[in-house]
């Protein structure tokens, strides 16, 4: 057990369960548009088009603005769906701004470590990761939440990481800990600034990667043995 002060947790993955705010999303707007029959069949395009450009949002090669419609614009484009996808995408974020599905023991946790310094920093849209926080179990449990389309960086970038500790006014890298599901997001990111990473791997994958998180937990509960 090590004495970390400031814990970041990421959002998705790690705190709300995105699979299935996703698929709820998905369906609802799907729904809306009369489209709900080929669900299955636009659900397996999407996860494969949205994995590629989520990548290159990473790795700085799309914006945040961008990937939006743009994600859309290549279903439809698949499909031959003639679908505004700059409104489409509008639509989709404001259902997923609604859902709140935690992953199993996230409100323990975070009630747990109540006594520390907890911050959010996550990828992903301002409106849409607020206002899941803020109508969730967590809402007001955080000193501050950090979302990359408000700073104009992306975890893995350093730049996400200046923000988040000038925004605290951290100065002491070795009392920080990030936890987050994500090797290339959270932990590259985390070991890039030189703060130690817990790596919530719920599904036991394998890592295939040349990174070596500080932790690696499959149940978020594990998290409070980590932490004095």
């Amino acid at each position: 057990m090590k004495n970390y002060d400031i814990i970041f947790f990421d959002i998705d993955d790690t705190l709300f369960d995105f699979t299935k705010s996703e698929q709820e999303a998905f369906s609802k707007v799907f729904d809306k548009y009369n489209l709900l029959n080929s669900l299955k069949l636009y659900e397996k395009s999407y996860q494969e088009i949205s994995k590629v450009l989520w990548r290159d949002v990473e790795s700085g090669k799309v914006s945040l603005v961008e990937l939006g419609p743009e994600r859309f614009r290549r279903l439809f484009l698949e499909h031959e769906l003639e679908i505004d996808a700059v409104v489409f995408n509008q639509d989709y974020l404001g259902f997923l701004g609604e859902q709140t599905h935690l992953v199993q023991g996230a409100e323990k946790v975070i009630r747990g470590l109540s006594h520390k310094r907890l911050a959010v920093i996550t990828n992903g849209y301002t409106d849409v990761q607020t206002s899941r926080i803020h109508h969730s179990p967590l809402e007001g449990t955080f000193e501050h939440i950090i979302i990359s389309e408000s700073t104009g960086f992306q975890k893995p970038q350093t730049g996400i990481f200046d923000y988040a500790f000038n925004k605290l006014q951290i100065t002491e890298k070795a009392n920080v800990l990030i936890v987050g599901d994500s090797l290339t997001s959270d932990i590259q990111g985390g070991m890039n600034y030189g703060i130690d990473t817990c790596w919530f791997n719920s599904q036991h994958k394998e890592n295939n990667t040349t990174l070596t998180p500080t932790y690696e937990i499959n149940k978020l509960e594990s998290l409070l043995e980590i932490i004095k």
